[in-house]
Order: C-alpha cells, then sequence, then structure tokens
C-alpha cells in the first residue's frame, strides 16, 4: 500500500508543480515581450539496488514558446517591437548579457538607456549612455540618433547602436529572472539583419483562455491523486484491522 501512497503524492506535488508554471504565464499575460512556458509530466522510473519496479511523476519545463507576441502602437520613440526573430541584449542584475523582447525603454537621470525593469541595454561597447538631447530616434536597425541640446534641428548625432542578437532557439534557455541566454554561458554575436519597429512594444504570447484550461485541468489531477492517498490510507488501516483480528 506504501507504494501507491508515494506515487499519489508524487502526482499530486507535480501537479503543483505545473500549476506554478501555468500561473506564471497567466500572471504575465500582460507583460510586454513575455514567453510562454511551456510543461509537461512524464514517469519517472526509480533506480535502486532492486529493479525499476516503482515509477513516479515528474513535472518538467521542457521548453519556452518562443512565437511573437501582438504588436501594440504606442507612438513613444523609446519603445521597440522586434521584427520577426531577435532579440535585445541587456546587462542582467547578475552583470551577465541577457537577452528580452521587452522594447519599453527609457533614459535613466545618468544617461544609462534601461528597459522598463531597469536593465542597462547593451550597445557596441557595453551600456548605451545617451547624452543631453533634445530628441533621440532608434532606427530600425538598432541605430540611435540624436539631437543635442541647443543644437539646430538639422544637427543630428549618432551615437551608438542597439546590440540585437539573433542565436538559434534551441540554444535559448530562460533565466529565474525571466531573461533569454545561451545554454552555453556565452554571449551571442550581435545580427545585423535583426531589425526594430520603433513606437511599438510586443505583447506576451500568454492564451489566456487556453492557461484558465490548463489550470483547471491541473486541479481535478491534484483532487484525484489526494483522493487516491485518501483511498490508500483507508485501505491501509482496514487491513492493519484485519490482521489485528488474526
Amino acid at each position: 500500500m506504501d507504494k501507491a501512497l508515494y506515487i499519489a503524492m508524487t502526482g499530486a506535488k507535480n501537479n503543483m508543480m505545473a500549476q506554478t508554471a501555468r500561473a506564471n504565464n497567466l500572471a504575465n499575460a500582460n507583460t510586454t515581450g513575455f514567453k510562454a512556458d511551456f510543461e509537461q509530466a512524464r514517469a519517472m522510473p526509480v533506480f535502486g539496488e532492486s529493479f525499476p519496479t516503482r515509477v513516479y511523476s515528474l513535472s518538467e519545463r521542457p521548453a519556452t514558446d518562443m512565437s511573437s507576441g501582438a504588436f501594440i502602437e504606442t507612438g513613444r520613440s523609446l519603445d521597440l517591437a522586434i521584427q520577426g526573430d531577435g532579440w535585445i541584449a541587456v546587462e542582467s542584475s547578475l552583470g551577465d548579457e541577457a537577452y528580452t523582447r521587452s522594447g519599453e525603454l527609457m533614459i535613466d537621470a545618468s544617461g544609462v538607456l534601461r528597459t522598463g525593469k531597469g536593465l542597462p541595454v547593451m550597445g557596441e561597447g557595453g551600456p548605451i549612455v545617451v547624452p543631453p538631447a533634445q530628441h533621440v530616434e532608434i532606427g530600425v536597425d538598432g541605430v540611435i540618433t540624436i539631437q543635442p541640446q541647443g543644437a539646430g534641428p538639422n544637427e543630428v548625432a549618432q551615437i551608438d547602436r542597439i546590440k540585437l542578437v539573433n542565436p538559434d532557439k534551441q540554444e535559448l534557455e530562460k533565466g529565474l529572472d525571466g531573461l533569454m541566454r545561451q545554454r552555453n554561458g556565452e554571449p551571442a554575436d550581435a545580427d545585423g539583419f535583426v531589425r526594430v519597429e520603433s513606437g511599438f512594444l510586443e505583447a506576451s504570447n500568454v492564451n489566456a483562455a487556453a492557461e484558465l484550461i490548463n489550470i483547471l485541468s491541473l486541479t481535478r489531477q491534484y483532487e484525484m491523486q489526494t483522493k487516491m492517498m485518501k483511498t490508500v490510507d483507508e485501505n491501509s488501516a482496514s487491513a492493519a484491522s484485519v490482521m489485528r483480528m488474526r
């Protein structure tokens, strides 16, 4: 009986883990540039000194949905949406290079170009610093052009170029901070073919209705597992009572 109890217990535990992944997707349905995570369950035999006759369940995150979200027009010159495949390179809170499609950019008090979450945007030589300017424009190739303060309308200067990358999707994985990185830990090379659209943001690719349906399905599975645990416990108690009678 204990084998059935532990199998049901692992099923319930992994149902909760799968619900966490789905709930995180749903919570980020309105987060610009967010990519939904997949989750799946599989059987995991237990190997030990005896034969692997006991099989537990295992929930895992096999991949991330890399499909593009819808474009949202904002008209703001520092808002960017990537056309097709590609990523914006940023410096993560850990200090390494990571990638995002959240193009809601801003310039802080020190002139550093940052994402909406405060991460520095990478240029050709590191984080991009924008000098004081009356106007800032970002071209389709990521080139940043400014009209310096006090300069005439025809006086413009190119200061840097946003690092845009397009590594193999199979080589990317999402970290706990929601940013993408290459599996080998190395920074990707800049790709001159990646194009951006200024004045737009990319919406999350989460399908809220599908995520709700999956959460309800996982809830039913969890209830089934807990009922199985209760049944096994009752059967075990009945068997122990019969043994006492003997």
